[in-house]
């Protein structure tokens, strides 16, 4: 196991707009802001396009249509993001997975996302998963 001790730092509230890709705009937002280490606290919004993988599976699934968001968590940092996504269809079929490009907001995706200060989030090739996987570290002058 690894591990880095943080704080609660700063709460910070997110609108994304219509037409925005979900993914890249957090990536974007969390290097320009220069987060070292957060995650998702609240998220309620809409999507026209999910783009998915699930489990066990290298390739990724696209949906379309009024798609509900019923969860949205994960972590993020400038260095690196991992979401998992679960939406509802207009007839209320879920489905759920890791959340890559392509997530198209469809009327509003509203966020709360709580920095964790004292921790840098990295992200290291691990040889077993062959993922970028979490390597949390603690900032210099931390514990």
């Amino acid at each position: 196991m690894k591990q880095a001790r943080g704080t609660s730092g700063p709460l910070q509230v997110l609108r994304l707009e219509p037409g925005e890709d979900l993914r890249p705009t957090l990536h974007s937002w969390a290097t320009s802001a220069n987060i070292e280490a957060a995650a998702v606290v609240s998220a309620v919004g809409s999507l026209s396009a999910a783009h998915l993988r699930f489990a066990g599976r290298a390739d990724g699934i696209v949906l379309t249509g009024d798609l509900e968001v019923c969860s949205f968590s994960g972590t993020l940092s400038k260095h690196g993001l991992h979401l998992h996504l679960s939406i509802a269809d207009r007839d209320g079929v879920m489905v759920g997975g890791h959340l890559l490009p392509g997530c198209i907001v469809r009327t509003t995706m509203e966020l709360v996302i709580q920095q964790v200060d004292g921790v840098r989030m990295a992200r290291v090739k691990d040889a077993v998963t062959t993922y970028d996987e979490l390597d949390p570290q603690a900032l210099p002058g931390e514990r």
